[in-house]
Formats: C-alpha cells, sequence, structure tokens
C-alpha cells in the first residue's frame, strides 16, 4: 500500500507539472551560443553522417560508421531509462579531449533558500549524490542573486575553492559558472548540470558532458527551446494524453484508471492496491472534462495492452457526472469495449448519470461505495 502511495504522488507530481529534456548535442549548442567552451561535437543520424562525421575529426571513419550501425535504431538502456530504454536515433561524434582533473557544477533551485544556487565539487565525472552522502564537505553551494547573477569576484572564489590553481584557469572557470547562471535565468532553465566540466592537459577549461531542464510552464516565451522537443523519447501515450490536456502518467499494472483530482486519483490508486490490484496508469481528467475528452481517456487507456480492467471513479463538483457517463457510454460503443468496466459516480448530477448508465443496456458495473468498486475492479485485472 504505501508504495503505491509512493508512485501515486511521484505520478501526481509529474502529473501536474512536466520538464523539458532535450539531448546532449542539443545543450552543447545551447552552451555554445553563450560563449561556453565544449569539445567539438557533431550529431549524426545514419551510420553515414557518421562516417562524413568522423572524416572532419581526423577519426577513424569506419569504426565510427561501424559503430553507429549498431547503435542508431537500437533501445539504449541505462538506470535513466528502465528496462525498456529508449530508441536511439542519433549520436554525437566529439573530438578527444584528454581531462586532467575533473569538476561537477549545477545551477538549480533550492527550497531551503528560495533561491538559485551553484553546486559545484571537486569530485567530478561520477555520481554526485555518492559524493555528497559520503562526503558531504565535497560540495561547494553558493548562492546566486536572481537579479544581479554571479559576480565575477563570488565566480573566481568558487574556482579557488574547487582548486584551479592560476589566475587564467580560474577566470575561465568563473565565466563558465556566471554564463550557465545567465542560461538558467534567460532561459527558463530547471536544471543545469555539467559533469564533468574538466580541465584539460592542454590548459583549457571545457563543459565535456551537459544535462538540461526546462520549466513547461515557459514554452509560451521560450519558443527555441521548446522546438527541440523530441516526443519520439517519450512515453506515446503520455505525448497524446498531454495534446488533450490530460494528466497521464502510465504505470505497470492491470487496472486502467480513469478520475477527476490527483488526490482522488492517489487515493483510488491505494484504495486498488489494498484490494490486491496494480493501476496501469494515473489519470486525472480535471474538472473540465467533456465526453469527447473522456473518450479520448479511453482510448489512450485501451491502447495498453497490459489492462485488464477500467475503474472510472469521479466526484462530481465542478466536474458533471452526467457528462462522464455521456463519454463513457460513446467510448463503450464507438470503441466497442471489450474490457469490463467498473464506474462509481457521485456529486454533482450522480442521479442523472446513474439513470444514463442504467437505460444504455451496456455491461457497465456501476457502484455507491468505493471500497466494492475497487474490489470488483482488481478482481476482474486478476
Amino acid at each position: 500500500m504505501l508504495s503505491t502511495l509512493r508512485k501515486a504522488g511521484s505520478a501526481a507530481s509529474a502529473g501536474q507539472r512536466r520538464f523539458l529534456s532535450i539531448h546532449e548535442h542539443q545543450s552543447m549548442t545551447l552552451l555554445n551560443s553563450y560563449g561556453i567552451p565544449t569539445p567539438k561535437s557533431v550529431a549524426a543520424k545514419s551510420p553515414e553522417e557518421a562516417f562524413e562525421v568522423a572524416k572532419n575529426f581526423g577519426a577513424s571513419y569506419s569504426q565510427a560508421q561501424e559503430i553507429a550501425s549498431k547503435m542508431i535504431g537500437s533501445s539504449l538502456i541505462t538506470k535513466q531509462t528502465g528496462a525498456g530504454g529508449r530508441v536511439c536515433n542519433a549520436v554525437m561524434l566529439a573530438e578527444r579531449r584528454q581531462p586532467e582533473h575533473e569538476y561537477y557544477v549545477a545551477v538549480l533551485n533550492d527550497r531551503a533558500s528560495q533561491g538559485v544556487v551553484l553546486v559545484a565539487s571537486a569530485q567530478g565525472g561520477m555520481n554526485i549524490e555518492e559524493v555528497a552522502a559520503k562526503d558531504p564537505e565535497a560540495i561547494i553551494t553558493t548562492p546566486i542573486s536572481f537579479a544581479n547573477g554571479l559576480s565575477k569576484a563570488e565566480a573566481i572564489g568558487v574556482a579557488q575553492k574547487l582548486g584551479f590553481k592560476d589566475e587564467k584557469t580560474q577566470s575561465e572557470a568563473a565565466d563558465v559558472f556566471i554564463n550557465l547562471y545567465r542560461i538558467f535565468k534567460e532561459k527558463d532553465a530547471t536544471q543545469i548540470e555539467i559533469n564533468p566540466l574538466a580541465l584539460t592537459t592542454d590548459g583549457a577549461v571545457l563543459c565535456m558532458d551537459a544535462k538540461f531542464g526546462f520549466d513547461d510552464n515557459a514554452e509560451f516565451r521560450q519558443k527555441d527551446v521548446f522546438d527541440l522537443r523530441d516526443i519520439s523519447q517519450e512515453e506515446p501515450s503520455e505525448v497524446r494524453a498531454q495534446k488533450a490536456n490530460l494528466n497521464f502518467i502510465k504505470l505497470d499494472g492491470s487496472v486502467g484508471c480513469l478520475v477527476n483530482g490527483a488526490g482522488l486519483a492517489m487515493a483510488t490508486m491505494d484504495v486498488l492496491s489494498l484490494h490486491g490490484g496494480e493501476p496501469a496508469n494515473f489519470l486525472d481528467v480535471g474538472g473540465g472534462a467533456t465526453p469527447e475528452t473522456v473518450k479520448e481517456a479511453f482510448e489512450i487507456l485501451l491502447e495498453d495492452p497490459k489492462v485488464k480492467s477500467i475503474f472510472i471513479n469521479i466526484f462530481g463538483g465542478i466536474m458533471r457526472c452526467d457528462y462522464i457517463a455521456e463519454g463513457v457510454i460513446k467510448a463503450t460503443k464507438e470503441l466497442n469495449l471489450k474490457v469490463p468496466l467498473v464506474v462509481r459516480l457521485k456529486g454533482t448530477k450522480e442521479q442523472e448519470a446513474k439513470e444514463m448508465i442504467r437505460e444504455s443496456g451496456l455491461k457497465i458495473e456501476a457502484f455507491d461505495s468505493l471500497d466494492d468498486a475497487a474490489a470488483r475492479a482488481s478482481a476482474l485485472a486478476a
């Protein structure tokens, strides 16, 4: 039960707010546009492109083409992607620059100070969470004035704490810190992480890796950034739901859920777990759902082959129960629904909705009790 509550909490959080992530090669281009140095790099979307790019870098053309042919079109599986992985559509080829020392740098929102901070460590190129756990003093956190940004003196001070020894590299590192904050503020970023920032053997300070996140609420003023979105790397059902203004997160269970309100959705998922069921999704249709959006929600649920039953749990406040009932009946008829359907409707226009379901003659099991409805939906999915 507790694990489901945690899933529900994270799903609700994700459903309420999404953050855009962009590819590393796109991040490198953004860094360069702000004067932040990186190794030269080019993305290739085919083995043939990789061959041509490798020519310019003086690398082994045939080896680049061979490796690219094995990667492009295959699933990349990492700790971040999960077991299913993500399809690799491109590879980034970069010039080889040898690090003498690797550092960690990030610009983040800090809840404790309710402001922006620069987080840095001389122990880069590794999992920063492990560094923080084993050696908290290795993490240097510097508050940044939102209005004024990071001054050159403050930035040089951070570089000195990190161990940059001469004025040239201290100044170059400081400029990186200052410009990272400029990107963070001007592009409405939620996260900028450089791991590693490297001092190379030839004395250059370079961002060797980059991870960016951007606030979706700023999409209307960051068109250039959001045009970089690659929906091929996202869960298709979540992309479709977002277009329909539905808060949807795919999960691993077999009971498809359609609920209004994040709190009720979380409670529904937990009650399902209590009765032995596992939710296949978090789906909050919100207070402005129409019969058409309900039908769209049904189609999204039915795309998942794991869904063995559907549980609709609606509390009609702003949302009218008869609107939901209309959408349910329409979807059941038009989609030739084969999956068992359990419905619980309470609140505004409840009686009218129940009458509509009775008169439809469809095999829709209606319940008044949340426990009874959840138990039945769980049993049907077993």
